[in-house]
């Protein structure tokens, strides 16, 4: 029953040493495309910004054109009441009826008045808002050009490593299911954890090929065994062997 054991943890941390090392071959790839996936995420993201803000400045556009053809209907309105009082006035029977027809008069030149003023207003936001549309447009044009560049220089990357890509994809979907889920899930974790991608490691030189601390002896002996799984107590990544234990293997081979 031991020996049925120690085999099952010697295969999970095999399993697990020949993910990671499927997984940095990946990370070797896409470091290989530097900046590049992210540059083109970030003009994407860019785009999608100028698109929805010339919506915007569109709909504003839209909204005082309204305002100014309302503006417009009302001038005529009020010139319409102008004059029709005129008309009235030279029918009026007294002075208080004169008088009474000049006040309307008044107000409805009033109207036109703020009618005109809020036309000039309106207007004058309306070319603001046209030149903020040109401008913007005029941006979202470069950067359209500059993902289109850089999408090109992406591709030309991804077809040159594409290959290898699909095959690593596949090695590591058959190394991850010789891998229990929850040794999967902390595995992934660590992942995350770290810049370098390193979640499984090696002892080297006495030392964890993650964070350089020195391993004791006594705990270099008992990862060489592989009778359970050791982390590291300093950086909490997983040991697959000690490096020297395998020189020793392949050496003899």
């Amino acid at each position: 029953m031991a020996t049925a054991i120690e085999s099952t943890i010697a295969q999970k941390l095999d399993s697990l040493l020949k993910l990671q090392h499927i997984d940095s071959d990946l990370d070797n790839i896409k470091k290989m495309r530097g900046a590049l996936p992210e540059e083109v995420r970030d003009l994407e993201d860019e785009i999608i910004g100028y698109e929805t803000r010339i919506s915007k400045f569109n709909r504003e556009v839209n909204s005082l054109e309204d305002e100014v053809t309302k503006n417009r209907n009302a001038r005529k309105d009020a010139e319409k009441l102008v004059n029709k009082y005129k008309d009235q006035q030279m029918n009026v029977r007294n002075n208080r009826e004169y008088d009474a027809i000049s006040k309307e008069i008044e107000l409805q030149q009033l109207e036109m008045e703020l009618a005109d003023k809020r036309i000039r207003e309106q207007d004058f936001k309306i070319l603001n808002k046209k030149d903020e549309i040109s401008e913007t447009e005029s941006r979202l044009d470069e950067r359209k050009k500059d993902l289109n560049n850089k999408r090109k220089e992406l591709d030309i990357l991804i077809a040159e490593s594409e290959e290898d890509e699909k095959k690593l994809l596949k090695d590591r979907d058959k190394s991850a299911n010789h891998v229990d889920a929850r040794l999967l899930l902390s595995y992934t974790r660590l992942r995350g954890n770290y810049k370098n991608g390193l979640a499984v490691v090696m002892v080297k030189r006495g030392a964890c090929g993650g964070c350089f601390n020195v391993v004791p002896p006594q705990r270099q002996a008992d990862i060489k065994d592989k009778k359970k799984i050791i982390v590291c107590e300093h950086c909490g990544r997983i040991f697959g062997d000690v490096e020297d234990a395998m020189a020793a293997v392949s050496g003899k081979k």
